[in-house]
Order: structure tokens, then C-alpha cells, then sequence
């Protein structure tokens, strides 16, 4: 398969994931109006991992042995934090303001790599974290009037998302991606049930086309993303998943009637030419 060919199979894989994550944050701000984010989480996590063990059952229990049980534990509480960051700020903001401040986790992967994995601090990445923090600043404008706490929790949930990233970089030398998904739903299921058991509320039969986009999307957004990421390289990928901040946006006006903030896709674009310009030095 030629080298144009992957790409446009990366470029097509990454699309999907957009789209998921994009379902799957219309599918919060349906659900948070009824349901607790502790209960939204179990139910994903439920669904999230009956496709994970039909797809074990397929290729055999082989597939998600491991031996580093710890650092998926460890894993799956850090990601399941900036998901409980992610929907509370979903259910406060626009969706647009959530994915652009989303957008600042290569800022904090790339301090946690620094500290953690003693990756170097390159030129590249210095203007990464400068135009990151400047970034960050337009979306929040402190002081403006505009600000909103739940901004906060939202960016605290991508240091949490960033945490995610370097605990997986970890593993994926050793772990599926299967393996990864198989024991992080493991983790997550009964931490959110217990969570949710004193406000549970049966689900209406409304929300079950919900509850399904949010669990289906969980699996496929990350699913797109390795597949896209193994296909082509990151400098191609990356501009693709901008996209998903002009596509909530619309999403966001349309059927929520929320302003468009052009600072937040000010702000975000920053962060966004700080990121491709790392990841351009890096891969050359």
C-alpha cells in the first residue's frame, strides 16, 4: 500500500473519530439534564466494555493479558477524572469553549513527558508551551467578565487527559490497545457505579439512544484515533482534529442556540499552530 494511500486512510480514520467525539459530547448535554455524570459515565463505561469482551471473546483472553495491572489501575482513575471534568464542564459551557480548552492537553503532555519520562524540553516545545499558555489566556480571558469557574475544571480535566496520554505511552510498549480499553472499562465500571448508586435513575427509554451513542463513541473515538495515528503521521492527523472545534460550534448554535465566542477560536487556533509547530520539528 503506498504512502498516499495510508495517508488518506489516516486522514479518514481521524474524521471518524472527530464525529464520535462530537456525538459524544451532544450526548452528555442530553443525558446531564436528567441523569447525575457519575451514572452518564457508568452506563458509557457499560457499553464501552460489553464491546471490548466481544471483541476478546473474538481474538481470545491472550489479548488483554497483562502483567502491569497497576499502571492500567492508575491509568483509568486519571482518565476517568478528566472524563467527570469533561462532562461537568459540558453541562456549564458551550460546547465550543470545552473543546477549545481541550485543546491545551499537548501542553501538559509534553511538561508531564518532560518530568516523568525525561523527554527533552526542545525549542519546539517551548514555543508549544508559550503559545499554549497565550492561547489558554484568549479562551479565558481572566478578568473580561466572560470568565466561567467551570473553565477551570475543564482545564484541569485535559492536565488529567494529559496524565492519560503519558500513563498509555507507557504501556503501549508492552499493552494493546485492546488491552488498554479491556482494563480501563474494568476499572472504571464499578469506581462509577459505586459513585452513582445513591442518585441512580432508571433510564427512560429517551435516553437509550443516548446511552448508546455515548458508549458506541468512547470505543470508536479512540479506536479511529490509534488506527489514524498508526496510518499516517502526526503532523497530518493533528489538523484534522482541529476540525472538531468549527464542528461543535455549529452543532452548538443550531440545536443549543449558544453564541460563537471568534476569541475561543482565536485562543484556540494558538494552541493549535504551537502543537503543529512542535510536531513538525519533531518528525523532521
Amino acid at each position: 500500500m503506498s504512502a498516499r494511500s495510508h495517508k488518506v486512510r489516516g486522514i479518514l480514520w481521524m474524521l471518524g473519530a472527530v464525529l464520535s467525539f462530537a456525538a459524544m459530547a451532544v450526548s452528555v448535554r442530553q443525558l446531564v439534564r436528567y441523569m447525575a455524570i457519575a451514572e452518564i459515565l457508568a452506563l458509557r463505561t457499560a457499553v464501552t466494555l460489553i464491546v471490548v469482551c466481544a471483541l476478546v471473546a473474538a481474538h481470545g483472553p491472550a489479548a488483554v493479558a497483562t502483567r502491569r495491572l497497576r499502571l492500567h489501575a492508575t491509568r483509568s482513575l486519571v482518565h476517568l477524572a478528566g472524563q467527570y471534568c469533561w462532562a461537568y464542564a459540558i453541562s456549564a459551557l458551550t460546547l465550543a469553549t470545552v473543546f477549545a480548552i481541550e485543546f491545551t492537553m499537548p501542553v501538559w503532555v509534553a511538561l508531564l513527558a518532560a518530568a516523568f519520562l525525561h523527554e527533552r524540553l526542545n525549542r519546539g516545545r517551548v514555543v508549544q508551551l508559550v503559545l499554549g499558555l497565550a492561547g489558554t489566556l484568549i479562551i479565558l480571558r481572566p478578568g473580561a467578565g466572560v470568565f466561567h469557574p467551570a473553565a477551570l475544571v475543564m482545564l484541569l480535566g485535559s492536565v488529567f487527559y494529559a496524565g492519560n496520554m503519558v500513563f498509555t505511552k507507557r504501556l503501549s510498549s508492552t499493552e494493546s490497545p485492546l488491552a488498554v480499553t479491556f482494563w480501563m472499562s474494568v476499572v472504571q465500571l464499578p469506581v462509577t457505579l459505586i459513585a452513582a448508586w445513591q442518585t441512580w435513575l432508571a433510564p427512560r427509554p429517551i435516553d437509550l439512544p443516548w446511552i448508546l451513542v455515548i458508549g458506541l463513541g468512547s470505543f470508536a473515538a479512540h479506536y479511529s484515533m490509534t488506527r489514524a495515528m498508526k496510518l499516517a503521521e502526526a503532523t497530518v492527523v493533528v489538523p484534522i482534529d482541529f476540525i472538531r472545534l468549527p464542528l461543535i460550534a455549529v452543532v452548538g448554535a443550531m440545536f443549543y442556540a449558544e453564541p460563537f465566542d471568534v476569541m475561543v477560536l482565536v485562543g484556540a487556533t494558538v494552541i493549535f499552530v504551537g502543537t503543529y509547530y512542535s510536531l513538525s520539528r519533531d518528525t523532521r
